[in-house]
C-alpha cells in the first residue's frame, strides 16, 4: 500500500512537471500545476484500489495516472490565438 501511494505520487509529479515544462503558457502557477497532479495521482490510486481490490500495481498506478491527467486538463486556459471578441466589445 506504501509503494502504491510513493508510486502514484511520483508519477503524478512527473506528469505535472511534463505538462507545466510543455504547456507554462496554458497553465496557472507551477505550484498548483505540481500539487494538482501529485492529489489527482493519490486520489486516483485510492479510487482506484477501492473499486478493484485485488489488482496489481501496475492496475492502480494506470489508474492514478488517468485521474491526474483529468486533473490536470481542468487547469488548461484555452490558447490566445482561439479565443473569440464578444460582439459587444
Amino acid at each position: 500500500m506504501v509503494l502504491e501511494a510513493l508510486g502514484s505520487a511520483v508519477l503524478g509529479l512527473a506528469l505535472a512537471w511534463a505538462a507545466a515544462h510543455r504547456l507554462p503558457h496554458r497553465l496557472p502557477a507551477r505550484a498548483l500545476v505540481l500539487s494538482t497532479g501529485v492529489a489527482g495521482a493519490l486520489f486516483g490510486a485510492f479510487v482506484t484500489h477501492s473499486a478493484v481490490r485485488s489488482a496489481s500495481l501496475l492496475v492502480i498506478l494506470v489508474g492514478a495516472l488517468a485521474v491526474s491527467a483529468a486533473s490536470l486538463s481542468l487547469l488548461l486556459r484555452p490558447a490566445e490565438r482561439f479565443r473569440r471578441r464578444s460582439a459587444t466589445a
